[in-house]
């Protein structure tokens, strides 16, 4: 018989951002360690169709999938913690339900009726997550068993409304065993000394409630440890359980949230709520997070990598970058220190009009053990990259170059290597006499698209010209990694350098804790000097490098020997 599939929505109450996208995949990642096949559905309820058009400032770094979805920076948390593969469809947008309503009612699918919210858009909601639950995200193409749903926002904002009512039918029709809710509220203590605050989160739940939802697990998030005297509190004003009230503090490293939900009896309550077919063995795969995360509670060695690039107003304009630098530092055992340069700092033009803020952006760049240029659209603080780039090529620091980044390696190389004194990307100079990098005619971003050999994800237009290699070639800058065709160039390096390289894709999206990304993990091992002894070694890390064998953890280290830098 087919197993029935086991659903969990993830609700957020009080304020947005306090961290459901990281409980949620936490959840799914105490589930999957248990063996599960686990997937994953996040609920944006703004009307934007897709993230592919948000500034970085507005909402962090859009998150690019295998199929190109240009989506919810929560999708990379759930990527990264389940070691799935998403696609576009499992980013559910209120745009995207209306847009297919709308469709449908054009068609004359609705045979006349008028279209109305309710039953029309929330059973589109209840089709779509029934549909794409289904959908296999690991490699072995099994059915999932269990779908968390993270529905955006927080419990009562307008926008929500029509989701949380499509639940609420939802959880009869698919009936009680297969269906469950986690409510994620805000704890707040006032000033330091003071109590922790149930107020909020009654109110949150009350809401909820009223909306016809009721939620089995309350995750609250709160800067220290949950009193016991709160939790009772919660637990008689929410109608819930004390051991259904769970705490979520503030902790050292996201990956200790896993481990936090798994010590407060999460997958035991969840299992026998939802019935789930469950030996409770000693689980492996949480052997390698707690290692993971006391890893990195205490390392001692530090490890500096300049970030040069736009928006440095919001971490999150970079998340997955940053998160593959963390991966890769903590791989080899560093603590990892970015320091956050903006490209136009490093301009002459700074020196002329504040001097103070170019000279503590060319401080920072100096000081760094290694410096990455990650990819960027739009011409502000381009001559900067180039600045930075130069002084890497040079001063022959390890460098990753991630498409701009790579493109802007190029022209730099071209224009004091080569003489070329206007080379530049048409994308900034669309008259300039040697256009290293253009636009291609054949490619329209579909060449990439349907096709099973690159699996690196692209977000660029531009490509190197083919014509021009061979002066490279022989000054020592080489095209390593080219496309089928051996028409685009995917990977530059520089002979005689500690570890320049240029990528035209983004490795980033590819990156796993327990798996850094290639390109990323060489930069880190040069910054730390460890890239010669490790390459000596036959590309084995020394074993207290490693994840230990008995989590029998997969290393980096085939992938690797893979890129022969």
């Amino acid at each position: 018989s087919h197993a029935t599939m086991k659903y969990i929505l993830v609700t957020g109450g009080v304020i947005s951002g306090i961290g459901k996208g990281i409980i949620a995949s936490s959840v799914g990642l105490i589930l999957k360690s248990c063996g599960l096949h686990v997937t994953a559905i996040k609920i944006d309820p703004y009307i934007n169709i897709d993230a592919g058009t948000f500034s970085p400032y507005e909402h962090g770094e859009v998150f690019v999938l295998d199929d190109g979805g240009e989506v919810d920076l929560d999708l990379g948390n759930y990527e990264r913690f389940l070691d799935i593969r998403l696609t576009r469809d499992n980013n559910l947008t209120t745009g995207k339900i209306y847009q297919s309503v709308i469709n449908k009612e054009r068609r004359g699918d609705y045979l006349g009726k008028t279209v109305q919210v309710v039953p029309h858009i929330t059973d589109a909601i209840q089709e779509w997550v029934v549909k794409q639950a289904k959908i296999s995200v690991d490699d072995d193409g099994v059915e999932p068993q269990v779908c968390v749903i993270e529905l955006g926002g927080t419990v009562g904002d307008i926008e929500s409304m029509p989701f949380i009512e499509a639940f609420r039918q939802f959880q009869f029709k698919v009936k009680r065993d297969n269906f469950c809710n986690i409510h994620v509220s805000l704890v707040p203590q006032p000033s330091a000394t003071g109590e922790q605050k149930t107020k909020p989160t009654q109110n949150s739940v009350r809401e909820l409630r009223g909306l016809g939802l009721s939620p089995d697990l309350i995750m609250c998030r709160c800067a220290t440890p949950l009193e016991n005297a709160v939790k009772e509190k919660i637990s008689m004003f929410c109608h819930v359980e004390p051991t259904q009230v769970i705490c979520v503090a503030d902790v050292s490293s996201i990956y200790r949230v896993p481990l936090l939900l798994e010590d407060q009896g999460v997958v035991g309550y969840i299992c026998q709520r939802l019935d789930l077919p469950i030996e409770m063995r000693a689980r492996k795969m949480l052997t390698k997070w707690k290692e993971m995360s006391d890893r990195s509670d205490r390392l001692l060695e530090h490890v500096s990598v300049a970030l040069v690039g736009k928006y440095t107003k919001f971490s999150d304009s970079y998340a997955s970058v940053i998160k593959a630098l963390e991966h890769s530092a903590l791989a080899i055992n560093h603590k990892l220190e970015i320091k956050f340069i903006d490209s136009a700092d490093l301009e002459p033009n700074t020196l002329q009009e504040e001097p103070v803020k170019y000279h503590e952006a060319w401080q920072k760049l100096c000081s760094a053990d290694g410096v990455l240029v990650p990819g960027g659209f739009g011409v502000r603080g381009t001559e900067g990259k180039i600045q930075a780039i130069s002084w890497a090529r040079k001063k022959k620091k390890p460098f990753l170059g991630v498409c701009l980044g790579m493109q802007l390696a190029v022209c730099e190389f071209a224009r004091n290597v080569l003489g070329w004194q206007d080379a530049n990307s048409t994308e900034f100079h669309p008259e300039s006499k040697h256009p290293v990098v253009g636009m291609p005619y054949i490619f329209s971003g579909k060449l990439y698209g349907d096709v099973e050999y690159v699996d690196e994800r692209h977000r660029h237009r531009f490509e190197v010209n083919p014509e021009l290699k061979h002066h490279f070639e022989e000054r020592g800058f080489h095209f390593v990694g080219q496309d089928v065709e051996g028409e685009r160039m995917e990977v530059i390096e520089l002979d005689d350098h500690a570890y320049f390289v240029g990528v035209q894709y983004h490795p980033e999206f590819t990156s796993r804790p327990i798996k850094p990304s290639p390109p990323y993990f060489g930069l880190l091992l040069a910054a730390a000097g460890k890239l010669q002894s490790y390459l000596q070694k036959g590309c084995r890390l020394s074993p207290r490098d490693t994840y230990s064998d008995r989590s029998d953890s997969s290393s980096p280290d085939s992938e690797i020997a893979e890129l022969k830098f």
